[in-house]
């Protein structure tokens, strides 16, 4: 196995992985104790066979090493960029350089697409298509210890290794039904910076509350913006600074004085002094004195919305009917809160845009405006006309 540690190496590589169709791409990171990912390990891999370098572990942490010849080959669009469940790894390499790998294949994408379920894991993929199995001993090691074990580079370089079979194998199968423009559409969200930048501002939008009062939300949404930049800037998960359920509780209590900070029931301990505990003072100051007009405003707009339960269940009906005959996952389709959201008129879903309307928002439609009627047929559903 064949582990790059110089840049110049690594350039090496990536110059003769321009000269193939795709490379394979997989990362070992850690992120319990971190905001942001730390990243350990990269797999790299193009068509080849074992043992002839083709394919290859990079070393991050090598002194010296430097991902730029990575980021050309992500750059070069000549060269597909195959992941699995890519979201994570595109995370790390946006943070870190700003950068998206493209063109971009995603196999738990695709394999929806294909007929695989929702959300197929990697090693389902290897069983079924590459029919061998996956030793996974090693899936929870310090991947930032070094030396790497024997152990640790085997199961490393098996993920970029497999995945050249899955991948030409969901290609063919997407290319014979037509389907690559739907795995492209899934994929733009991917590669959308937005996906990947957090602004604090924004941080209290992900805090479930019970109540949807202004001036409650607007200590809820400095006390969020606070610990998002806290943790930012100190590189610690959000949770380590306090978790949603300490901060819901501090905007209902507004302490005023670090002895207020006392008295909460959720909050760590390690908040209740230091810079942590006048951050948390000086949120809920600014969330008390927030003027009248600059409050948080809600969407209530989904509040009023008038469900009409029978028409929601056929929609459910016709769902699994439609993907079924399409051999596709009905959760890449519609979830049952999208059905909901068609069942009280709205049009604005994704279900009734793009390539899911080719499968299911076209008759959605009809079924909403009675032009078309479910029927059971055996085992089977059928849709059925109407004059």
């Amino acid at each position: 196995m064949i582990t790059l540690t110089t840049t110049e190496d690594l350039a090496a590589f990536c110059k003769t992985a321009r000269d193939h169709p795709y490379v394979t791409v997989d990362t070992e990171f850690l992120r319990e104790r971190t905001y942001y990912s730390k990243l350990c390990l990269i797999q790299l891999a193009y068509p080849g066979g074992e043992d002839d370098g083709s394919a290859v572990l990079v070393d991050p942490l090598a002194d010296g090493l430097s991902l730029e010849p990575l980021y050309d080959l992500f750059r070069d669009e000549s060269v597909v960029k195959v992941f699995h469940a890519a979201r994570q790894d595109l995370e790390i390499f946006w943070v870190d350089a700003k950068v998206f790998p493209v063109p971009l294949f995603d196999t738990q994408v695709a394999a929806m697409v294909c007929g695989f379920g929702e959300q197929a894991g990697y090693e389902t993929l290897v069983r079924k298509i590459v029919k061998q199995g996956l030793d996974k001993t090693s899936r929870f090691t310090d991947w930032s210890r070094r030396p790497l074990t024997e152990a640790q580079k085997t199961y490393a370089l098996a993920d970029v290794t497999h995945l050249r079979v899955i991948y030409e194998y969901l290609a063919g199968e997407l290319e014979k039904t037509s389907r690559s423009h739907w795995v492209g559409e899934e994929l733009k969200v991917l590669t959308d910076p937005a996906t990947y930048d957090i602004q604090p501002e924004d941080a209290w939008k992900r805090v479930k509350t019970r109540t949807n009062s202004g001036k409650f939300l607007a200590v809820v949404r400095e006390l969020a913006a606070f610990r998002e930049t806290h943790a930012q800037t100190n590189n610690v998960p959000r949770n380590r600074v306090y978790k949603d359920d300490a901060l819901v509780e501090l905007a209902s209590t507004k302490p005023r004085t670090p002895s207020d900070l006392g008295g909460s029931r959720l909050l760590l301990r390690e908040a209740r002094k230091g810079a942590i505990a006048e951050g948390i003072l000086a949120a809920v100051k600014r969330g008390v004195e927030c003027p009248a007009d600059q409050l948080p405003k809600p969407d209530k707009s989904k509040e009023k919305l008038q469900v009409n339960p029978a028409l929601a269940d056929l929609l459910r009906v016709l769902l699994k009917s439609k993907t079924e005959s399409a051999n596709v996952a009905a959760k890449l389709i519609a979830t049952s809160a999208d059905l909901d959201l068609i069942a009280a008129g709205q049009r604005d879903v994704a279900a009734l845009h793009g390539w899911r309307y080719e499968v299911f928002g076209a008759d959605a439609m009809k079924l909403c405006d009675g032009k078309i009627a479910l029927a059971a047929k055996g085992q089977s559903v059928k849709v059925v006309p109407l004059d």
